[in-house]
C-alpha cells in the first residue's frame, strides 16, 4: 500500500533529557547573541555616516543574512528541544530545508565578494571607489540573493519530487537535503550526485575563489609595506576565520554522496550555528572603527 509520509521525526542532538536542557540553555544564549549583535552590527553601520565604505556596507548584509539563517534552524531546534516528541510537518520540513539553502547559499556567494572587496582594495586602491561604486555593491549583493534563491529552488525541486512512502525518522535537529533523500522510497544515486553537484560544487567554487583572492593580497602586502595595506590584511584575517568556520562543514556535508555519518548534525551546528555568533564578535572586537561607531552609538543613547 502506497501512503505519502505527512510528517517527519527528528532525533535532535541527543536524548538524553538532561542534555536537552544544557543543549537548551547553551543554543538559546547563542541564539540571542546572533540577534543582538547583528542587529548591533546593521544599526551601527546604518547610523554612523563614517561607516559608508563599500566593506561596511557588505558586513551589514553579512549580518542580516547570519539573522536569517539561524533563524531557519534554531527557533525549531529550540523548541524541540523542551519537547517530548519532536515532529515536524512535510510542508514545513521542505519550507526549511528550501529557506536554509536560500540564505546559506545567498552567504557563501556575500562572503566572495567581501573577499573580492578586499582584493580590489588592497591590490586596486587606485580604482577601488570606481570599482566597488554603491551602485556595484547593490548589483553584487542583488546577484547574491538570486543566485541563492536559484541554488534553494534547484535543491527543493529535486526533493519534493521524490517519493516518501516509508521511514520518517531524520537523525538530525533541522530538515537538511542529504538526510531528507535518504527517506526516499526509490533510487537516489542519480539525485544524490545531482544534489551533491550543485550544493558541494558551490561551496568548493566559492572557497578556491577565496583562497585565490586571499593568496594574491598576501602577495601584495608582501611587496607594499604600508599602514594601510596592513590594516586591509587585518581587516581579512578575520574574514578567513569567519570563512573556515563556514565553508568546510559545508564542504564536508555536501561534496560527497550523501552517505549519512553520526557526526554530521554535530558538524553542521558549527555553521548553523556557531559561525552566525561568530561574525558579530571577529568583526567588531577586530575592527576599531566599528568599536568606535558602537560607543559613539551607546553614549548619543
Amino acid at each position: 500500500n502506497f501512503s505519502r509520509v505527512t510528517e517527519f521525526v527528528l532525533l535532535g542532538l541527543s536524548d538524553t533529557r538532561e542534555l536537552q536542557v544544557l543543549f537548551f540553555a547553551f543554543f538559546f544564549l547563542a541564539y540571542v547573541m546572533v540577534l543582538l549583535g547583528n542587529l548591533l552590527i546593521i544599526v551601527t553601520v546604518r547610523t554612523d555616516p563614517k561607516l559608508s565604505s563599500p566593506m561596511y556596507f557588505l558586513l551589514c548584509n553579512l549580518s542580516f543574512i547570519d539573522i536569517c539563517c539561524t533563524s531557519v534552524t534554531s527557533p525549531r531546534m529550540l523548541v524541540d528541544l523542551l519537547s517530548q516528541r519532536k515532529a515536524i510537518a512535510f510542508e514545513d520540513c521542505i519550507a526549511q530545508l528550501f529557506f536554509l539553502h536560500f540564505v546559506g547559499a545567498s552567504e557563501m556567494f556575500l562572503l566572495t565578494v567581501m573577499a573580492y572587496d578586499r582584493y580590489t582594495a588592497i591590490c586596486k586602491p587606485l580604482h577601488y571607489t570606481a570599482i566597488m561604486s554603491r551602485q556595484a555593491c547593490w548589483v553584487l549583493v542583488s546577484a547574491c540573493w538570486a543566485g541563492g534563491f536559484l541554488h534553494s529552488i534547484v535543491q527543493t525541486l529535486l526533493t519534493v519530487q521524490l517519493p516518501f512512502c516509508g521511514p520518517n525518522t531524520i537523525d538530525s535537529y533541522f530538515c537538511d537535503v542529504p538526510p531528507v533523500i535518504r527517506l526516499a522510497c526509490t533510487d537516489i544515486y542519480v539525485t544524490e550526485w545531482l544534489m551533491a553537484s550543485n550544493s558541494g560544487l558551490i561551496s568548493l567554487v566559492c572557497f578556491l575563489l577565496l583562497v585565490t583572492s586571499y593568496m594574491f593580497i598576501l602577495v601584495t602586502v608582501r611587496v607594499r609595506f604600508t599602514e594601510r595595506h596592513w590594516k586591509a590584511l587585518s581587516t581579512c584575517s578575520s574574514h578567513v576565520m569567519v570563512v573556515t568556520l563556514f565553508f568546510v562543514p559545508c564542504i564536508f556535508i555536501y561534496l560527497r554522496p550523501f552517505s549519512t555519518f553520526p557526526s554530521d548534525k554535530h558538524v553542521c551546528v558549527i555553521y548553523t550555528v556557531f559561525s552566525p555568533v561568530m561574525n558579530p564578535l571577529i568583526y567588531t572586537l577586530r575592527n576599531n572603527e566599528v568599536k568606535a561607531s558602537m560607543w559613539k552609538l551607546w553614549k548619543r543613547r
